[in-house]
């Protein structure tokens, strides 16, 4: 697809009822996971995810595209060496390959219970430290008892969830008093410019777009997603992880190769080969590098919440301060004499 094709489409698009997200006017992500007031939507084919991790796990050069797992796994680890004490017992929900425990040891985790949808997955967990056991669980009914772990983790598993607020308030029955949830998940800006150029080609080819990237949970919710579920002490922070390939292609491909292809009920599962051929080339116009390659973001949220106890520091009451900040204005500045 030539430039002035590209320009075609872009103006094409002005007139679309939509708000931008990081790419051209008249395009925005797939609608988000909201709660109707009967509870969770079924946003995603949670068969489908499972059989798409089952043949994942079976691939003989699967560790090929575990980098991204492996990188988001290796900073999860880092906010366990953050908190100064020792984890008796932890809980890894979506484990997988064990991602999280090789990075960490057993001075701070002294045993694990490493859970996954996928029974292959969990056969190639890999060898760590720290003592582990296996557990094919869904990541939606967590088959454990009330104050059993001292921390709980997860990464990049979250975002297929169809009821997120439900898990969350299982994450936080099965931890201690005083334990602590620490998690990771991809964000709303994860793949904007493959859901973008999709959007872009399919248009212009078809007459209208279909979500082909699932949706995602905004940072903005995450926080009162957390304190519904009954956490305090709440930490969020967002941190972006780019990975440049040499085309659309290849991006698609190592997605699949991950495990994160598409699984949600409102999919399409076929593109014509022309919206395919043109993606691409929007793709290369749009966010192409000089030296021909690709960008492909990743948003990772990052999240740690504590399960209350008495022991944690507590808001003053309120009216219980003994100074103003109307005072501050009264307050003398110290003089400082230069030396002689």
């Amino acid at each position: 697809m030539s430039s002035s094709v590209t320009v075609r489409v872009l103006r094409r698009l002005q007139g679309l009822r939509a708000g931008p997200v990081r790419g051209p006017a008249g395009l925005r992500a797939e609608p988000g996971r909201f709660l109707s007031s009967g509870g969770a939507m079924n946003v995603f084919n949670r068969d489908m995810k499972k059989r798409q991790k089952q043949r994942v796990a079976a691939l003989k050069d699967g560790h090929q595209y575990d980098y991204l797992r492996d990188e988001v796994g290796s900073r999860v680890a880092d906010r366990v060496y953050d908190i100064a004490r020792t984890f008796p017992l932890a809980l890894d929900i979506g484990g997988g390959k064990s991602h999280i425990a090789e990075h960490l040891n057993k001075d701070v985790v002294q045993s694990l219970v490493l859970t996954d949808v996928s029974q292959q997955n969990l056969k190639r967990c890999r060898q760590t430290e720290v003592p582990t056991r296996c557990v094919v669980v869904d990541e939606e009914f967590l088959p454990f008892k009330e104050n059993t772990f001292d921390l709980v983790l997860s990464s990049l598993s979250l975002h297929w969830i169809n009821d997120l607020p439900g898990v969350l308030r299982q994450i936080q029955q099965v931890l201690k008093p005083d334990g602590v949830f620490i998690g990771a998940m991809v964000g709303g800006d994860t793949l904007y410019e493959l859901r973008c150029s999709l959007q872009l080609a399919e248009s212009e080819r078809e007459g209208g777009f279909s979500a082909h990237v699932s949706p995602f949970t905004a940072v903005t919710d995450l926080g009162n997603l957390l304190g519904g579920a009954g956490f305090s002490l709440l930490t969020v922070d967002v941190d972006e992880v780019q990975v440049h390939y040499p085309g659309m292609m290849e991006v698609m491909t190592d997605l699949q190769g991950m495990g994160e292809s598409n699984c949600a009920w409102n999919r399409r599962s076929l593109l014509h080969r022309d919206t395919m051929l043109a993606a691409a080339a929007v793709y290369r116009e749009m966010y192409g590098n000089q030296d021909g390659s690709v960008p492909a973001t990743f948003e990772i949220l990052y999240m740690i919440g504590w399960k209350p106890h008495e022991s944690q520091a507590k808001p003053a009451k309120r009216g219980s301060a003994t100074a103003s900040f109307g005072d501050l204005s009264q307050i003398s500045r110290p003089t400082y004499t230069g030396r002689s």
